[in-house]
């Protein structure tokens, strides 16, 4: 059977409602419950780790035995695990619930599993309705259920010959001022920004997405410093709108730490060691590098050490994206298909 246009209807609200819950650890989740002549008897979205699902919010609403043969429209396969919360295929039973109507699987095998529940129990369950807004709206969250980790952006800036710094160790500006403004915008995109405390001491940066008149961003990314040196009490990164969070260094516990923080992206600025260090750790899976028409010269690089000692060992990439911004050159690439398999 396929979906009714009532049912399309639904699943349509049901994205929207899930916009309405936060971006975190748990998925935006968005349920309309219909009638079986295709009336909204309910409503319900996912309000934030530990608070009742979707499916359950909106199953709250009601009075017991309201929901008996009702159809259950909802963003994401109904969960079949016990967590904080208890299962939402469970629930969707005991209400009485005749037909289930969901967008996407849920990709997670802890949780996954509630249509087969629902299938085996004799509900009618129809997947792949709206399956690709759903894909849009949770886009970072599924990403980071298939990597087991956010999604990690290596950002840097450098000259034609691959120069981070001039000998004296000024950076401070290599690229121009559009350049500039399309780095604050992918701040503003990132859910997290990371540098080192080298960083940090060196060009006292404030890590916040601003505008070109100055102004911040509405969203702002969590600033993260990564390494033991104390970072002065007079700092730029003390000043942000969110309180900077510090890691010695082990960029796994680092990054799964950002996951149960609700942390999506992770943008790193660097410097150069950091940088190097989350593509030697094979972390890496988006590079955006700015590249001005400018010679430096010396020793200073744009990326350190990332583990190759000869050419078979180059760790290849697939450009993605190129534009030229004012007189620089923006190049985002992405991880080979055979330095993928590599990794």
């Amino acid at each position: 059977m396929m979906a009714t246009p009532a049912e399309l209807d639904a699943m349509r609200r049901a994205l929207d409602l899930a916009l309405r819950g936060p971006r975190g650890v748990n998925p935006q989740v968005g349920a309309v419950l219909l009638s079986p002549d295709g009336e909204i008897l309910a409503e319900g979205w996912h309000r934030g780790a530990g608070t009742p699902h979707a499916e359950v919010a909106a199953l709250s609403q009601l009075e017991p035995g309201a929901a008996r043969g009702a159809t259950a429209v909802v963003t994401l396969e109904p969960c079949n695990h016990h967590g904080r919360t208890g299962p939402c295929a469970e629930a969707l039973l005991e209400a009485g619930v005749a037909r289930v109507v969901y967008a996407i699987d849920d990709p997670n095998p802890e949780s996954s599993g509630g249509s087969g529940r629902l299938r085996a129990a004799g509900v009618d369950v129809e997947s792949g309705l709206c399956a690709d807004e759903a894909h849009a709206l949770l886009d970072s969250w599924l990403t980071v259920q298939r990597l087991g980790r956010p999604h990690v952006t290596v950002k840097w800036a450098q000259s034609l010959d691959g120069r981070a710094a001039a000998a004296d160790g000024t950076s401070q500006w290599i690229t121009g001022p559009i350049a500039r403004a399309d780095v604050h915008r992918r701040r503003a995109q990132a859910d997290a920004i990371v540098v080192g405390t080298g960083t940090v001491l060196a060009d006292d940066p404030a890590l916040t997405a601003r505008a070109e008149d100055g102004s911040l961003y509405e969203s702002q990314p969590l600033p993260v410093v990564l390494g033991e040196r104390d970072v002065p009490d007079d700092a730029a990164v003390r000043r942000h709108p969110l309180a900077f969070v510090q890691y010695p260094g082990d960029l796994e516990a680092t990054l799964a730490d950002l996951r149960t923080r609700g942390v999506h992206s992770v943008f790193v600025e660097g410097g150069p060691s950091v940088a190097a260090s989350f593509v030697r750790e094979g972390l890496a899976d988006e590079f955006v590098v700015y590249v001005a028409p400018a010679l430096l010269g010396g020793d200073l690089l744009a990326l350190r050490d990332v583990g190759v000692s000869t050419i078979d060992e180059a760790i290849r990439l697939t450009f993605t994206h190129v534009e030229r911004l004012g007189d620089d050159l923006l190049l985002v690439a992405t991880l080979s298909e055979a330095s993928e398999g590599a990794s």
